[in-house]
């Protein structure tokens, strides 16, 4: 039932239809006059929608033309989206999605339905959020930030929430998962950005971060509030600096319902990605020798997330740890360094297995043998040719997968990979890459994007009301595309392409569903794994 009428209607981006309010709805809810006469279909909107987007050339300007009619109509939008994700969703999210935040402050318009927290008033926290949802319903998901950690791109501060709010659109284009479920929130704890402390258009609070005491309860007081709320929601952690993602994460995952992306959805999308490889190259998961290189959040999370699929491939925890070999600025991490994480520790290795200490990759390559290389540095470049050819010259098919993003970021073009490997290496980048032509075959590079998993994986918590998230159901969002992924044809990919979205997505989530339902997490009867996901998927048509 719509109480809304004029003006009030067409500005609720849930409820408005611009032109497509039928004449006896615009005689019903007073819009005689507030619109062009012509009635058109979400059809003719979205013609328009997308020649509009067409017209510019600049990404982020593209991303501020899709993001304001977020703002104005929320099914426009998604109708849109749906029908051309391969060209919207770097624009809605990465790459995008980094020049966004840095630019946010000075292109401000709107607040695009998020939640701002100022960590110096933990008492208006409740308050907030229910200004906020008023127009919402049941509130199944949250994707909080404190913008920190952006993508590669640093501190960020209060900018960061455009990572929230982009975060869950894709939740919602590549899963359906309801908009009107959602919330989208910044915990502004300050910055440690001196180019934003420093800067008159800055939006947000202007102090160096927070941290501590003060920190920990602000985060204790918004999960208490939020499940007060909201008993059964899922609140995904994203973007949060080194020192606290996986701090907060062990915190709360054994006691209620979230996840970090960056720390479990990036490992997730690489174990699926080393199946496909272990296909390719007939070694086993559990035989595949790890060189990880960028031993930060992302870095550490991926590591995680394979050193489970090995354990539950056969090996002990420590045989499976000893096949990792993570590098950090400081070069390869042995037990004798300083200042490592929590998470770096897990994987030193003994000082005295070395000869001296490693710190060139091509050298640590060279002594460690490694069949896989992955790149979580944010380094640009830092796969050089001879890093490439050290891999080619030990593995016949060496998987190569420098998966930071965005593009500028990233430690190497698949075109470079491809040709110092002599067309040999399997590959997986951060961001989208072109096809490759080489020798006569087409090298169709497969994209290390979470939305192809962790949309999925939302939805099936949110399906199963599963009370937590357990390294079960995260393997079984792995393995939930493996019939998406033929690599029998050579130059393959070796992961799904992104206009698999929604396909990937209702595969992970059914199992993800199944895997709750085993584990007797499921908050949600269910007893038709597929058809419980089918019910939940909201799909973007007027109401």
């Amino acid at each position: 039932m719509i109480n809304l009428k004029g003006q009030n209607l067409l500005r609720n981006p849930f409820l408005n239809k611009g032109t497509a309010f039928t004449k006896d709805e615009r005689i019903k809810y007073d819009l005689v006059g507030l619109l062009p006469d012509n009635v058109t279909t979400i059809e003719d909107q979205g013609k328009i929608v997308y020649d509009r987007f067409k017209s510019f050339d600049d990404p982020l300007e593209k991303h501020i033309f899709l993001m304001n009619l977020y703002d104005i109509n929320r099914t426009l939008f998604y109708y849109t989206a749906g029908r051309h994700v391969v060209e919207f969703l770097p624009i809605v999210y990465t790459p995008t999605i980094g020049d966004a935040v840095i630019n946010y402050s000075k292109k401000f318009d709107t607040p695009k339905d998020a939640v701002f927290l100022s960590i110096s008033h933990p008492e208006n926290i409740r308050k907030s959020i229910e200004t906020v949802i008023k127009d919402l319903d049941e509130i199944k998901l949250i994707v909080v930030t404190d913008g920190e950690g952006v993508l590669g791109i640093g501190d960020w501060g209060v900018q960061g929430v455009d990572i929230s709010i982009g975060k869950l659109a894709v939740y919602t284009i590549a899963a359906g998962v309801n908009p009107k479920n959602v919330l989208p929130v910044v915990i502004d704890a300050g910055t440690n950005n001196k180019k934003l402390l420093d800067d008159p258009m800055y939006l947000g609070n202007r102090f160096e971060r927070v941290t501590g005491e003060k920190y920990d309860d602000f985060i204790d007081q918004f999960v208490k509030v939020s499940l007060e709320m909201f008993p059964e929601t899922l609140i995904h952690w994203e973007d949060f600096g080194r020192g606290n993602a996986r701090r907060i994460l062990e915190k709360y995952r054994k006691n209620i319902c979230t996840f970090n992306d960056d720390i479990q959805g990036t490992g997730v999308m690489m174990v699926s990605a080393l199946n496909a490889v272990a296909r390719a190259t007939k070694i086993p998961v559990k035989d595949h020798r790890i060189v990880v290189f960028g031993a930060g959040t992302a870095g550490v999370g991926v590591s995680d997330q394979i050193l489970l699929e090995k354990i539950k491939n056969g090996l002990s925890e420590d045989e499976a740890r000893s096949q990792f070999y993570l590098v950090d600025r400081n070069g390869l991490i042995t037990d004798d360094m300083d200042d490592l994480t929590e998470g770096q520790k897990k994987y030193a290795h003994p000082r005295h297995e070395f000869k001296k200490p490693l710190k060139d990759l091509t050298k640590i390559i060279g002594t460690v043998k490694p069949t896989v290389l992955i790149g979580t540095s944010g380094v640009h470049g830092a796969f050089t040719e001879d890093v490439i050819k050290a891999m080619a010259k030990i593995n016949e098919r060496p998987a190569i997968l420098p998966i930071s993003n965005p593009t500028k970021l990233a430690e190497a073009k698949a075109s470079d990979i491809i040709k110092w490997t002599n067309g040999k290496a399997l590959v997986v980048t951060g961001s989208p890459s072109d096809p490759i032509e080489y020798n006569g075959i087409t090298y169709t590079i497969g994209q290390a994007n979470n939305a192809l998993l962790y949309p999925g994986l939302g939805l099936g918590i949110i399906v199963a009301k599963s009370k937590v998230v357990t390294d079960n159901m995260l393997s079984a969002a792995a393995h939930g595309i493996a019939s998406l992924q033929d690599i029998s044809e050579p130059g393959a990919p070796l992961l799904p392409p992104v206009s698999r979205l929604r396909d990937a997505s209702k595969l992970v989530a059914t199992a993800v569903v199944k895997a709750a339902v085993d584990e007797g997490i499921n908050r949600a009867p269910i007893k038709d794994a597929e058809e419980a996901v089918e019910s939940e998927i909201w799909e973007a048509y007027y109401r």
